[in-house]
């Protein structure tokens, strides 16, 4: 497990020996798979923290203080984001992918998808400028769950002739009137005269957690029979390895994979977990390779006699400052960049604290965007979605519109204010709640819990549905089940929903602030 994580990387090492010890991969085995995720359109480098700590970092037997700690953890976040820098950037991305290649050669370079979504030039190109990098990168094959969020012609007109070779896999999008597959389901690949199937699962629950109306006439979920039936189907032509590119979170993967026969490995996404060692159900591997471009999974295979008969995985922090930039895909980035550049590049604010995204319950940015709410809406409460996106600023960072709209660039951003009662408010925080902690994976449907603003409230995670919530107050006093407050939020999932967006409430919010205080990120009380 140290070995995995990367944990012999010292930190007294120079660039160059660090560089050496972190991406110097002997090959194993006569079949590689690179596996990225949830990039979520980051092409610059990033900071990002994780939701983990020390006790992550010791299960895994990572160095505490080495750089592969801070890539892992949150533990010293802000000293080891400035000591090792900043990770991810598709340019740093692309070198490490041209050196693994170098050893690899027969290598496939699988995207988990999230990969067209959370950036304002993503948002602004519908997905282009990231589709470009994708293609210079390499990317051989790729399924989706955002990129759907921009509507179903827009990826069919991708998935037809804009991906270039790129192949779009997704077993389980179906039509809804006749139940015929949308998208080529898998494909069957020779890596050194071994037979390889890699078979495509999108996001199930897209229409759920996304708007419906942008994809009214497919049909998602995890499809488990249609599923076995592939796996059985691929087995059937020759395949003597079988992967599930999967966008379906870890949990439903390890569920998935004790119910799917003949799965050597499902290289999972969505739910953003960096994690440096494959989970083990029964013959199937289990990864998940993090999120923002700031991994980058190897997994090599030794098959032998029909079957794969050994493994060497490894999650590998792409940091920016060991990988020098490629130059090709640098150009490329600074061009379709350039003609949003002074857009971008204003500066909103500064911030005295550490503003992050990730987080259960709430996160410091999640903060902002719900005071901005209150503030610039004149409202009692405000909920902001529970969205794992968005990448970390510094103390003493500029609060520039590029970062912002990292927090919130997507086709659906409208910002409302309506009036809810007591009761009604507890449904909604009981239903998002359900969708969070449900003991089944199968049932938790999305991100999150939802980030909420100048209410507090008790949360009870193991409790029943309609169970979990309680206490709910405003300025000390309980909330009144009839009594109506004036609610704020943004991305509401309706269609013709109107409102400004939220980044021209939370730019203005920031435009008169000028600098943000450190933010304490409210939190249920939890009990149970």
């Amino acid at each position: 497990m140290a070995a995995a994580a990367g944990a012999s990387l010292r930190s007294g090492a120079s660039d160059a020996q660090a560089a050496d010890e972190l991406y110097g991969l002997p090959p194993f085995g006569n079949v590689s798979l690179l596996h990225m995720t949830d990039a979520h359109a980051q092409l610059l480098p990033v900071y990002f923290r994780e939701p983990v700590g020390a006790d992550f970092g010791a299960k895994y037997g990572i160095a505490a203080g080495s750089a592969t700690a801070h890539a892992f953890t949150h533990v010293d976040f802000v000293a080891a984001a400035r000591r090792y820098g900043k990770v991810g950037g598709y340019a740093h991305l692309a070198t490490l992918v041209r050196r693994l290649r170098g050893s690899r050669p027969h290598a496939l370079l699988l995207d988990g998808g999230d990969t067209w979504q959370g950036s304002a030039t993503a948002l602004w190109s519908a997905g282009a400028d990231m589709i470009g990098a994708q293609k210079l990168l390499g990317v051989d094959l790729m399924t989706a769950h955002w990129e759907f969020t921009y509507g179903a012609q827009r990826v069919q007109k991708a998935v037809a002739g804009e991906l270039g070779g790129i192949e779009f896999l997704a077993q389980n999008v179906k039509t809804l009137d006749f139940e015929d597959p949308v998208f080529k389901p898998y494909t069957l690949r020779t890596m050194n005269g071994v037979p390889v199937a890699v078979i495509g699962q999108a996001f199930p629950y897209t229409p759920i957690a996304n708007p419906r109306h942008m994809v009214a006439e497919w049909t998602f979920g995890i499809q488990e029979e249609r599923l076995q039936k592939l796996v059985d189907e691929v087995r059937a032509k020759g395949a003597q390895a079988v992967v599930l590119l999967s966008h379906n979170g870890l949990e439903v993967d390890l569920k998935l994979a004790g119910r799917v026969r003949g799965l050597d490995a499902i290289l999972g996404g969505h739910t953003h977990d960096g994690i440096p060692a494959p989970f083990v159900v029964g013959k199937t591997l289990v990864t998940n390779a993090g999120s923002n471009a700031k991994f980058l999974g190897v997994l090599d295979l030794e098959v032998k006699g029909g079957r794969v008969a050994g493994y060497r995985y490894k999650l590998l922090p792409v940091f920016a400052n060991l990988l020098p930039a490629d130059a090709p895909m640098a150009s490329y980035i600074d061009k379709v960049r350039a003609p949003y550049r002074a857009k971008l590049e204003e500066k909103l604010a500064v911030t005295e604290g550490l503003l992050y995204r990730r987080g259960t319950y709430n996160g410091t940015w999640d903060q902002l965007l719900v005071d901005a709410l209150l503030a610039e809406k004149n409202a009692e409460i405000a909920f902001s979605p529970g969205f794992r996106w968005g990448s970390t600023l510094l103390p003493g960072d500029a609060i520039t519109f590029d970062h912002l709209m990292d927090q919130t660039a997507i086709t659906y951003a409208q910002s409302t204010l309506n009036e809810l009662t007591g009761e009604q408010i507890k449904e909604i925080l009981e239903d998002i709640a359900d969708n969070a902690f449900n003991p089944d994976p199968y049932r938790q449907q999305g991100g999150d819990m939802v980030r909420v603003g100048g209410m507090t409230y008790a949360c009870k995670p193991g409790a029943g549905i309609g169970e979990r919530i309680s206490d709910m107050r405003l300025a000390g006093r309980p909330l009144e089940a009839g009594k109506r407050y004036k609610v704020a939020g943004w991305a509401p999932v309706a269609e013709g929903a109107s409102g400004e967006p939220v980044w021209d409430v939370a730019a203005r919010y920031l435009r008169g602030k000028r600098s943000i205080a450190p933010l304490s990120p409210g939190q249920p009380r939890l009990t149970g």
